[in-house]
């Protein structure tokens, strides 16, 4: 069936590795592994449903029906590669959505808490001075 196109790949630059160092971060890992391994079976499926497809045509030559098999399968892994393409990208976007929406809820706790912090002294503090 011809090469292989690439896999998918996220492409951030902090892949497999921690801040911390040359440790490998282990859930890195096994994503990049359940990726790898989602990615062969999606190979797989696409030579089985290619071969199935060229089959149809029994009176096309054997090397037709090949270079049809070979066709419909990269096709079809390009196919795949968009779907996982467009689904990184839509989990980046959420994830910096996300990322500034926890900013924005961060920063309105912390001038709630400032608030409270300075009418507690406000309270603290002009009893006394009228009183003194």
């Amino acid at each position: 069936m011809g090469g292989r196109q690439r896999p998918p790949r996220a492409r951030t630059p902090r892949q497999g590795r921690s801040a911390g160092g040359g440790r490998v971060d282990s859930r890195v890992e096994i994503a990049r592994i359940e990726g790898f391994l989602a990615w062969e079976a999606e190979v797989e499926a696409a030579g089985r449903d290619a071969r199935a497809f060229a089959a149809q045509f029994p009176w096309l030559p054997e090397a037709e029906r090949e270079s049809l098999e070979q066709a419909y399968a990269a096709d079809r892994l390009r196919y795949a590669e968009g779907v996982v393409d467009r689904a990184v990208e839509r989990c980046r976007r959420l994830a910096a959505r996300y990322r500034a929406e926890c900013r924005r809820i961060c920063a309105r706790w912390a001038a709630l808490c400032l608030s409270v912090t300075l009418v507690a002294v406000l309270f603290a503090v002009v009893p006394a001075a009228l009183r003194g």
